[in-house]
């Protein structure tokens, strides 16, 4: 894709705001990103990612200082190694950290612990509304057994308002 600005190079920074619902988008190159004053920063590794996110995390006393000490029975890492070094050692971590892995992870992801997945932006009108009730309906059925009804009563008026 070609930078809109100059037309010239590769566009390499692509830009996505949305002001009052409505998105726009802006695909540049770095000197014209540069000229318009958008910083640009450099990829940060992963683990860097991860471990700045950690170190935000809540200290001992709030997780419990008996998980922070509880280390792994097939690989041995404990939670403040994976604080430290951003990667965890074995898929077991996941059931051995659970409760601090969700609560990074709900920090990371705007609050959502399921994947979903992404629709795509030039989707049909009609295909976006099928894969949007799909999506209210699995969540109706888990507000429904978690005896949560305000948020079932809410998804049911906006399956409703959809069809």
């Amino acid at each position: 894709m070609q930078c809109q600005s100059c037309h010239k190079n590769e566009a390499t920074i692509h830009l996505t705001e949305i002001n009052d619902g409505v998105r726009s988008e802006a695909h540049l190159c770095e000197s014209c990103a540069q000229k318009q004053g958008i910083a640009i920063k450099s990829q940060i590794p992963l683990n860097e990612l991860l471990s700045s996110l950690l170190a935000s995390q809540p200290e001992e006393e709030e997780i419990g200082s008996s998980l922070n000490q509880r280390c792994c029975p097939e690989c041995g890492i404990t939670l403040e190694q994976f604080r430290k070094e951003g990667l965890l050692g074995c898929p077991y971590d996941y059931e051995i950290f659970e409760k601090p892995l969700l609560s990074l992870i709900e920090k990371t992801q705007n609050g959502n612990t399921y994947h979903t997945g992404k629709i795509p932006a030039k989707m049909p009108a009609d295909a976006r509304n099928k894969i949007e009730l799909s999506a209210l309906r699995q969540e109706l059925e888990r507000a429904v057994k978690r005896e949560d009804y305000e948020l079932a009563a809410q998804l049911r008026d906006k399956i409703d308002r959809i069809k």
